[in-house]
């Protein structure tokens, strides 16, 4: 039995306004990371399979945020329910 996920097997969802990364989770699904870009403190992860976010209300640097963003799509194996 084969454990990898083919990204085609769920749809991917409509790209959220502010979009700035999107990774594949383990299970299928997408985490987003959206604010206004490198330079900006606005920058937030969210992931659309288990619903988990930025780890802090505040918002942070998007080079703060990408590697906390990649290391959940790494090891989340939620899939997608719609």
């Amino acid at each position: 039995m084969s454990t990898a996920v083919r990204a085609t097997a769920f749809t991917e969802p409509d790209r959220p306004k502010n979009l700035q990364i999107r990774f594949l989770t383990t299970g299928g699904s997408y985490v987003d990371v959206t604010g206004h870009g490198e330079h900006a403190e606005n920058n937030r992860w969210n992931c659309l399979g288990c619903g988990e976010s930025s780890n802090l209300p505040e918002q942070d640097l998007l080079f703060r945020i990408r590697p906390k963003a990649n290391t959940h799509a790494t090891a989340c194996r939620a899939i997608p329910l719609n």
